[in-house]
């Protein structure tokens, strides 16, 4: 089934060029290219989204992108969050779901969207995200966020922390980790600014419990292709290693 027939998709991809760990990230090149090159080529490679935006508060990402043809639109410096961004987006670009693309997440894939967007076909389906199998070397690291969810699908929690916690040491424990890939129905994401950061949100500082605390469920799918979100040297130098191997979009 079309997850989102009769509905326009609109992706769009936060590019903020501001980055206290590695800074000017988006337009750093890997593999010969600036990041947001591949996630816009593999964005729009995705058949399900209707079109690809390029979200931005930097007049030099945004030069870069209308250099190379690709569809930006500016938006305010004081967007807090990525779901901000794509909220001011959605203000004057009209859509039925809007998917929010990580700009800092090079390797990924057509498939990855398409499972995002396949629990949308049902109508009660409010935002979606993405899981994979978590490394017992993430299960520790605060970097990697975890996710439990219910039987049907449905986020539990998402947490820096180890979760679920082994306590009987068994070793066999199915951990995912968290893809910070969003979809939101145009309800969701018009609410989502509207209401305060949450205390969990605060604590951990995952914007997504703002969306659990507020009874606003999200559902996970899993996918089998992990990323690497790049946030510094090394998970830059990781990520080029890899993408040398796939053909160039």
């Amino acid at each position: 089934m079309i997850p989102h027939q009769n509905q326009r998709v609109l992706g769009v991809i936060p590019a903020r060029l501001g980055s206290t760990r590695l800074p000017r990230k988006v337009l750093r090149e890997i593999a010969g290219q600036p990041m947001l090159s591949w996630v816009y080529h593999a964005a729009r490679a995705c058949t399900l989204l209707d079109q690809v935006l390029i979200a931005t508060d930097s007049e030099e990402v945004l030069s870069y992108a209308q250099q190379h043809g690709l569809p930006t639109v500016f938006t305010p410096a004081d967007c807090a969050s990525g779901s901000d961004r794509v909220h001011a987006v959605g203000e004057s670009i009209p859509a039925d779901i809007y998917v929010n693309i990580q700009g800092d997440e090079p390797l990924l894939r057509p498939e990855h969207l398409d499972a995002l967007l396949a629990p949308m076909s049902d109508p009660a389906v409010q935002v979606t995200t993405l899981a994979t199998d978590c490394t017992p070397a993430n299960i520790a690291n605060p970097n990697a966020v975890k996710v439990v969810t219910s039987a049907s699908g449905r986020a539990l929690y998402f947490s820096r922390a180890g979760i679920p916690y082994d306590r009987d040491q068994a070793g066999s424990v199915p951990y995912r980790k968290h893809l910070g890939i969003y979809a939101y129905r145009k309800e969701a994401l018009k609410r989502f600014p509207t209401l305060p950061p949450s205390r969990l949100e605060a604590i951990e500082k995952l914007e997504q419990l703002r969306f659990l605390e507020n009874d606003i469920d999200i559902y996970v799918s899993y996918t089998p292709y992990d990323t690497i979100g790049v946030d510094t040297e090394e998970d830059l130098h990781a990520v080029e290693a890899l993408l040398l191997t796939r053909p160039r979009p």
